[in-house]
């Protein structure tokens, strides 16, 4: 099997913007200045940067200025989600893919978590590979020995996935082997997303497979949203990241087999 791919570098526009956007989103509006005082370069940049978040659906620009999208907007937003908890997110995934049996077949959700499992599977062998998520069918694409079903739908510009009732009746015409899912935020017995028609999707996809595998990194936990998902204990398997409290994990295992990512690469995951 070939290696897992190496790490992409962040580029620094990148990481400026992200930085700009988590600073609107914590003040809720800031001038120009303010911006230009923050990152450190010209007031030409900040506009460009500033345009490009508004272009994305990250900000909201107005006259002098930038003022953050509601919260569950801006968390929900695919650019931002895979801006955040990257090492965390790549540990799990780790963790997770020897759990993707070769020969398999497998359905992947549009979280950014599952995406970066995605990145790891052209390591694994033949499989089938189902999902609605744009970024992951991008990367499957290039995978020769991935055999790709997308899902249609709805297209979200926000989630950059697709979903609705063409998304959810597809799936509910299949059978595979395995899903791998994340969501917003659980507790120690109890899954959650703020959006209910992505709970539609993920639960069907849930209900499609013969196990179903949770990949969480510890920012979502303790916490919870609007809808429940489901229980944790409908879930085979959960991975999680070193970040979480041994009080935590201990009442996890209480419902489910929990796999612990551990960050630093030199302990054994």
């Amino acid at each position: 099997m070939s290696p897992p791919p190496p790490s992409r570098a962040v580029h620094p526009r990148t990481t400026r913007q992200q930085r700009i956007a988590d600073h609107v989103l914590a003040v809720g509006s800031a001038t120009a200045a303010e911006l230009v005082d923050l990152t450190g370069v010209s007031l030409m940049t900040v506009h460009r940067d500033v345009d490009e978040l508004a272009r994305r659906g990250l900000v909201r620009r107005y006259r002098g200025g930038v003022s953050a999208q509601p919260t569950s907007v801006f968390e929900s937003h695919s650019e931002y989600r895979r801006t955040v908890h990257r090492s965390e997110k790549a540990a799990v995934a780790a963790a997770a893919l020897p759990l993707v049996e070769p020969g398999s077949s497998i359905m992947v959700d549009d979280s950014t978590t599952a995406l970066a499992l995605v990145e790891l599977l052209d390591a694994v062998g033949p499989l089938t590979v189902v999902t609605n998520y744009l970024p992951a069918l991008e990367l499957l694409k290039e995978m020769p020995e991935v055999r790709l079903i997308a899902l249609g739908g709805d297209y979200s510009r926000t989630h950059d996935s697709f979903g609705g009732i063409g998304c959810t009746e597809s799936i509910a015409r299949m059978s595979v082997d395995a899903a791998f899912v994340s969501t917003s935020s659980m507790t120690g017995s109890m899954t959650y997303h703020q959006e209910q028609d992505i709970v539609l999707v993920k639960r069907a996809m849930l209900g499609a497979a013969a196990r179903s595998v949770l990949l969480m990194d510890a920012s979502k936990a303790p916490r919870r949203a609007l809808h429940q998902l489901c229980p944790l204990e409908e879930f085979d398997t959960l991975v999680v990241d070193d970040g979480v409290s041994e009080e935590l994990l201990a009442e996890m295992r209480e419902h489910v087999d929990v796999t612990v990512a551990h960050r630093d690469p030199t302990r054994l995951l």
